[in-house]
């Protein structure tokens, strides 16, 4: 089987949350999501994940029509149940239940056998200063990068 190099990521969330404990889960896809996901057709942004019956959904997921999918073609912003573990999950759902922690997603792949995965992190969001912080550390490490290189 050909490698396959999609790597959708979701910028966002390393900016907004603190990310405390990260989870690789599988996605319930139809046919034609699977294809266009395969074309590299999809997208994170304001994508995040909810249980709902003991069970973790996520929600508002882009992922476009297939080109050659005709009236079997599905919905772009649907909702796709991940698959975990249930020990997994169950801490989840434990950390999803405090005030201030979410569930998001940071990363759609395809693994090596051919399934679409999704990396998900347990996140805490930062405050306005944590960002500013972020932005300061970002911006020293590449000042000391570009030292380094001359």
């Amino acid at each position: 089987m050909a490698t396959n190099n999609i790597n959708i990521k979701n910028r966002r969330a390393t900016f907004d949350y603190a990310i405390i404990e990260t989870y690789t889960a599988g996605i319930v896809l139809t046919g034609t999501e699977i294809k266009a996901l395969r074309q590299g057709k999809a997208g994170l942004t304001d994508t995040y994940c909810l249980p709902i019956n003991r069970e973790l959904w996520l929600k508002n997921m882009y992922i476009a029509e297939y080109s050659f999918g005709s009236y079997n073609n599905h919905a772009t912003h649907r909702d796709r149940k991940l698959l975990l573990r249930r020990k997994e999950l169950n801490r989840i759902i434990k950390a999803a239940a405090q005030p201030g922690y979410s569930v998001v997603p940071l990363r759609v792949f395809i693994n090596e056998r051919g399934l679409a995965k999704v990396v998900i992190a347990v996140a805490r969001g930062k405050k306005s200063y944590d960002k500013r912080q972020s932005l300061r550390e970002r911006d020293d490490r590449r000042a000391i990068d570009r030292m380094l290189k001359r």
